[in-house]
């Protein structure tokens, strides 16, 4: 979704990917839409403001039950990838967690240091969220 991306001379890469806020009133079928752009898209990720946190967007580490070794799993922006995520309520989320995305938006990447992992996941998708106006707005 969006334009083709462009690699300069100098090796500065400028994305093709757009990012869309939806702003609408209560009962304008914002989530819907975006369940439609989820059934239609070739590669699409779903998530809720109100259930998603940083985590849960970017990426986590956890120790794996079985092998008790660390694991690290992508988020919705990282399962994304060359696709769309769906932000729906995104008015409802933590601002820390809003804050936590601008990197993903931004550079098409997130930065990963925890548990002994050092790495770089890749977060090449359009992200389309939609949010209620703010009170009194």
């Amino acid at each position: 979704f969006g334009a083709q991306e462009k690699q300069h001379k100098n090796k500065h890469r400028v994305r093709g990917d757009i990012n869309i806020l939806i702003l609408g009133d209560p009962g304008t079928a914002k989530s819907q839409f975006l369940r439609y752009i989820e059934n239609v898209a070739f590669r699409a990720v779903y998530a809720t403001g109100k259930g998603a946190s940083a985590v849960g967007l970017t990426a986590s580490v956890r120790r794996d039950p079985v092998t008790r070794e660390w694991t690290l799993e992508g988020g919705a922006l990282v399962l994304a990838d060359c696709g769309i995520c769906l932000i729906d309520e995104f008015d409802k989320m933590n601002e820390k967690d809003r804050v936590s995305i601008h990197e993903a938006m931004e550079q098409q990447t997130i930065s990963v240091a925890k548990a002994g992992f050092v790495c770089s996941l890749n977060t090449r998708t359009t992200v389309i969220a939609a949010m209620n106006p703010p009170p009194g707005g």
